[in-house]
């Protein structure tokens, strides 16, 4: 999820409670996932109040949550055009970078963001993810451990931790963490999926089962394996045993 940015108010000559009232409208679209509406305030901003970077990021910010990808690296650019030691607008970009499939690239943003933020939990996931998307793996456990040391409570970079170590042939450890993690987060549907995938391949079909019945309960997009590799891209693996749990073979 791309990081918002916070809009300057002060020290500008325009009304300041009107840039005030456009920006709350803006992160209420946003809260409510009405993006296009969101870009669309965010784009009124820009017209009005040009030099703000945050108002640019997080104009980049609602094309990704709309998959105009391309639009938004134009957006951060400007932002970081705008403010150079910034690290949100790079951090994002990297993310959009991956949506491209330019793994390469969003390191490098990534490795940006940690020589401005060396303590930046999400830089290192991110930076996880691209490594995993290069098929980096060990390279990606590294980072992910170094997010969640950070951040304890970053459920999503323990969960990314335990699916790499999935795919890179320890899968005991990795149930065991995804078990750790189910306990400690009892309605994450990604680790329940997980699970599920994991342990029928295990044979432990009952407890599969159980699983999958919360996951599903929680999030009904863990049925359509195209999303769980392309959009929330789990290592090739897990999405091989998924695959066989659903079609029971």
């Amino acid at each position: 999820m791309p990081a918002a940015a916070q809009v300057e108010t002060t020290n500008i000559t325009d009304p300041q409670q009107e840039l005030g009232e456009l920006i709350q409208k803006a992160f209420e679209a946003t809260n409510e996932g009405k993006f296009p509406s969101a870009e669309n305030v965010w784009t009124e901003i820009i017209e009005k109040f040009p030099d703000q970077p945050a108002a640019w990021s997080n104009r980049g910010n609602s094309r990704v949550s709309q998959n105009k990808l391309e639009a938004a690296i134009s957006d951060y650019e400007k932002a970081m055009e705008l403010a150079p030691n910034a690290p949100d607008p790079y951090l994002n970009r990297g993310t959009a970078l991956e949506g491209l499939g330019r793994w390469s690239e969003a390191i490098a943003d990534y490795n940006h963001v940690l020589e401005l933020e060396p303590k930046d939990p999400a830089a290192y996931n991110n930076r996880g993810n691209a490594e995993a998307g290069l098929g980096q793996w060990k390279t990606a456990i590294a980072d992910y451990s170094k997010a969640f040391e950070l951040a304890p409570e970053y459920a999503f970079a323990r969960a990314n931790h335990a699916l790499a170590l999935y795919q890179n042939g320890q899968p005991k450890e990795a149930i065991r963490n995804m078990k750790n993690i189910v306990r400690r987060y009892p309605q994450f549907a990604d680790m329940r999926a997980a699970l599920t995938a994991c342990l029928w391949e295990a044979g432990n079909r009952g407890e599969a089962e159980s699983n999958w019945v919360a996951a599903i309960g929680l999030d009904s997009r863990y049925k359509d394996l195209d999303w769980v590799a392309k959009t929330r891209r789990w290592p090739p693996v897990v999405v091989s045993a998924l695959d066989k749990f659903l079609n029971l073979k």
